[in-house]
């Protein structure tokens, strides 16, 4: 038996209470792992993985980012994050996230798992706090070229000019996501490349925190993430013993069918990391933990997790 617990906690931006759910296990906790969620969607579309790892043992937690599910404040926003430096303040409510659940569970390895956005926003946790986890999964990532970052950053700042932060950003979405279907035959949704379970897909767009266009500040909080991935003084922060495992679907158009993720996974190595894993999962697209293989991503990533369990006691 897995219980579910919600929770709040106060923003870094100082004003915002935060929506974070907690899936406990029965008995001991041998491990926990931390789910950082992607865009447009929110922590308890992560049911099914937590149900999965709760019943091992293993406690899961996330939190609703700012501007996301139920941590946007009646009247608020969707797609809109802060005012001040929202990039850093998303990684900081992790991380407020993951001190607060190690006070509650003292001595017990810790994993963190990005999705798409949320990966990253883990990528840039990795080289402020990388220190204090025991590994990373990198799920859905992908990599951008510093041309593209900067017009977009540079579109947004002009828009954010004349049409204020708050402005909901249509232009900049077609820009970056109005392809993704493109290797799809007869795409019955604009939103086909999530994954190939239309039943997903269906729920998706029928849910009113799911598919919202950011706005101006959102898409400039996901530039300035990929921004700060591309600098490569920020990675060389990251910790080169920590255990990070990339996985995703090789017909994912975020990751570029695969080529944005060795992207990654190489920029990684390139900054000294040495205990990296790729697994890229044939004909899966976006959100390969709602696949119609899920289950066997799951029961990759759990031998992968308890591995960091054993080295996490050895020490």
């Amino acid at each position: 038996m897995v219980k579910k617990e919600e929770f709040t906690f106060d923003s870094r931006d100082g004003k915002t209470k935060i929506h974070a759910v907690r899936w406990v296990p029965e008995g001991k906790v041998v491990c926990i792992v931390q789910i950082v969620h992607g865009m447009a969607e929110y922590i308890e579309r992560y049911e099914d993985l937590a149900q999965f790892l709760g019943a091992k043992g293993i406690l899961v937690t996330g939190d609703d980012h700012l501007g996301h599910g139920k941590s946007v404040p009646e009247g608020g926003t969707y797609g809109y994050f802060c005012e001040q430096d929202p990039a850093t303040v998303v990684v900081r409510d992790v991380h407020r996230l993951k001190k607060m659940t190690q006070e509650d569970y003292p001595g017990v390895p810790y994993v963190i798992l990005g999705h798409s956005m949320g990966s990253f926003i883990t990528r840039n946790y990795l080289f402020r706090y990388g220190t204090g986890i025991q590994g990373a999964i990198i799920c859905g990532t992908g990599s951008q070229p510093q041309g593209l970052v900067y017009l977009c950053r540079a579109i947004a700042a002009v828009q954010g000019f004349f049409l204020g932060q708050k402005h909901v950003a249509r232009m900049i979405d077609k820009l970056a996501f109005g392809n993704y279907n493109k290797r799809i035959s007869n795409p019955k949704t604009a939103f086909d490349w999530l994954c190939r379970d239309e039943k997903v897909v269906d729920a998706y767009m029928k849910d009113p925190l799911c598919g919202f266009t950011f706005t101006v500040n959102g898409f400039r909080t996901l530039f300035t993430l990929l921004y700060r991935l591309n600098q490569t003084a920020n990675l060389k922060n990251m910790p080169e013993d920590l255990p990070v495992f990339f996985v995703a679907g090789d017909k994912d158009p975020v990751g570029n069918y695969g080529e944005g993720v060795k992207k990654a996974y190489e920029s990684f190595e390139q900054a000294g990391m040495k205990r990296l894993k790729l697994k890229l999962y044939p004909e899966d697209r976006h959100e390969l933990l709602n696949e119609l293989d899920k289950q066997k991503i799951y029961e990759d990533l759990y031998p992968w997790i308890m591995e960091r369990v054993k080295e996490y006691q050895i020490i």
